[in-house]
């Protein structure tokens, strides 16, 4: 019998930034390596990934990482987990092509390639456990379930999943190896809860596909598309519908163009004609009702396009009188805000919008039935809602409980926990590791912490007051009267008063400081802070960030050398 862990190091109670570890023996299987998207109070902060350091320490014993679909969710952090650990890489082939583009824009790690291709077919031998794989229905192709077959059965993850049973060809779920999963036994299932909530019913692929052609075919202007890069089952549709109305299809935004290429170069986006596309130069040789621009991005970008190009700032396109602006992604609740601040500013603009879930509910995420379907296929012994905020995780809890898996066996994890299996005691929660946020700045890889983010969400609501002063200390003296500079706390010609009052109080305590038998430069700065931020509290009720500049100066003149002749 295997001694068994399962340890999510990211991607519960928060949404995105899916990694999941499995410890089977003395072997670490890593399944998925996602980011997410920083929410508006991280500010300046461009993604977040799982912190590495538990799986660091035992880099020698992981057997490799498994990848379940090509979303920046499952795969976003795969260039940073690779440049501290470099094992090998699993995924179907487009989740592969997908994975390499991400980890060769990435210098530490350009060189990488322990790439290895898997399908439903595939299986991968291990001293304690088989890596098997299952077809899933996303809004990707080639989305993959893994299971890892041990000697007390399966622990199943389903990385993210929907059932459809119009789906396409390469989205369709493979329901008879689900079946024969659980037949085999499943230990723990490991599902995804981004839709468990929501009880409405989700529309199917062929009923999304005659909606984005109606209201394309029927519109008699130009349209805007917008929509994420990564969902490659909406790009095909908006592409065949436009094909179909007799529309050219214009692209914008880096990403899509990347994506595009290696989708269309693996067969995974079929073009419905090889003169679909045109090129922005190229679009006034075109009437309005003949094109369509399709405008996408991370998530979120699409939506921020849409805005500069209604305010006149994008750079290839202005939304003009008679433009239908169609969204075609179903926004998060984060992102409710921007898409109707995003609705108005069009309406200004004189275009029209229409958004795809007024009709439709659309999600590339399981609903309850999915999810309870899911669980009656695999049958599994224990059970781990993962891959969302702690309220779907509860509601997939409730959910299991429904079909009939005991309470004592449903776990809710926190990232970090450790929960262990052995035949004597069965699943049970042992301790944690350390699982915090990794946040990416620029180049800085884990190095915004706390501190600097508060510093950032002072300076952005209450602005900086900044005090500069020179010294001589060999005279005791100021030699310059303090220069004070504010920036987003006070309008200067307003407060010409509050400004005089401060520069006195720095000017009083630089000359306390300066009668000082022993002078200390930080307890001067310490000082100003101090009795700057206590006067322009009580003055204006407001905490600006106090940056005091104390310059020294040399009383001392240099000798003139004579040079004689």
């Amino acid at each position: 019998m295997s001694k068994i862990k399962i340890i999510p190091l990211g991607g519960v109670r928060e949404n995105g930034k899916n990694l999941y570890v499995v410890k089977v023996e003395k072997e670490f299987f890593v399944l998925d390596c996602g980011l997410r998207y920083p929410e508006d109070e991280l500010l300046g902060i461009d993604v977040v990934i799982p912190d590495f350091s538990y799986l660091t320490e035992h880099a020698e014993q992981v057997a490799g990482v498994f990848l379940t679909h090509g979303h920046a969710d499952a795969i976003g952090a795969l260039p940073y987990f690779l440049e501290e650990i470099k094992v090998p890489v699993f995924g179907s082939e487009l989740t592969i092509a997908l994975a390499k583009l991400s980890v060769e824009n990435y210098a530490p790690t350009k060189g990488f390639n322990d790439f290895h291709i898997v399908d439903e077919f595939t299986e991968i031998d291990f001293p304690d456990a088989t890596a098997t794989f299952f077809k899933t229905t996303h809004t990707i192709p080639d989305s993959l379930g893994i299971a890892l077959r041990t000697k007390d059965g399966n622990v199943v993850y389903t990385g993210d999943f929907k059932f459809d049973q119009t789906a396409e060809p390469m989205y369709q779920s493979d329901f008879a190896r689900l079946a024969q999963i659980g037949k085999e036994g499943v230990l723990a299932l490991l599902s995804n809860s981004s839709n468990a909530e929501n009880p409405q019913f989700v529309a199917n692929e062929r009923q999304i596909a005659d909606e984005v052609f109606d209201t394309i075919n029927f519109w008699d202007g130009r349209i805007i598309v917008a929509s994420v890069a990564s969902n490659l089952q909406r790009i095909q549709q908006v592409l065949n519908a436009a094909h179909r109305a007799g529309r050219k299809v214009v692209l914008t935004g880096f990403d899509l163009e990347r994506i595009l290429r290696t989708a269309m170069k693996l067969e995974k986006i079929i073009l419905p004609a090889d003169d679909i596309f045109v090129a922005p130069k190229d679009m006034e040789k075109f009437a309005p009702e003949q094109l369509l621009i399709l405008e996408t991005g991370r998530m979120g970008e699409p939506i921020k396009s849409l805005q500069k190009m209604a305010n006149g700032r994008h750079k290839l396109i202005n939304i003009q009188e008679g433009d239908l602006v169609y969204i075609t992604t179903t926004p998060t609740t984060a992102m409710e805000t921007a898409v109707a601040k995003t609705e108005d500013i069009v309406f200004r603009a004189g275009g029209q919008v229409k958004m795809i879930f007024q009709n439709l509910r659309v999600s590339g995420h399981g609903n309850p039935n999915d999810l309870q379907l899911m669980m009656n296929l695999m049958q599994p012994k224990y059970f781990f809602p993962v891959q969302g905020e702690y309220r779907l995780i509860d509601a997939h809890a409730k959910l299991a409980r429904e079909v009939g898996i005991p309470k004592e066996n449903i776990f809710l994890p926190a990232k970090g926990d450790i929960f262990e299996y052995t035949p004597q005691h069965g699943m049970t929660l042992v301790g944690s590791v350390e699982a915090e946020n990794v946040m990416i700045d620029g180049l800085g890889v884990g190095d915004i912490g706390n501190i600097v983010l508060r510093d950032r969400r002072v300076l952005s609501e209450e602005g900086i007051f900044v005090a500069v002063l020179t010294i001589n200390r060999r005279e005791k003296k100021i030699v310059s009267k303090p220069q004070i500079t504010s920036r987003g706390f006070i309008y200067v010609r307003d407060n010409k008063e509050l400004l005089e009052s401060a520069s006195k109080i720095v000017e009083e305590v630089t000359e306390k400081n300066l009668g000082y038998d022993e002078f200390e430069w930080s307890r001067l700065k310490q000082e100003i802070r101090d009795k700057l931020s206590r006067y322009l509290f009580d003055q204006t009720r407001r905490r600006p960030v106090i940056l005091p500049i104390i310059m020294e100066s040399s009383s001392m003149k240099r000798k003139k050398k004579t040079v004689k002749k």
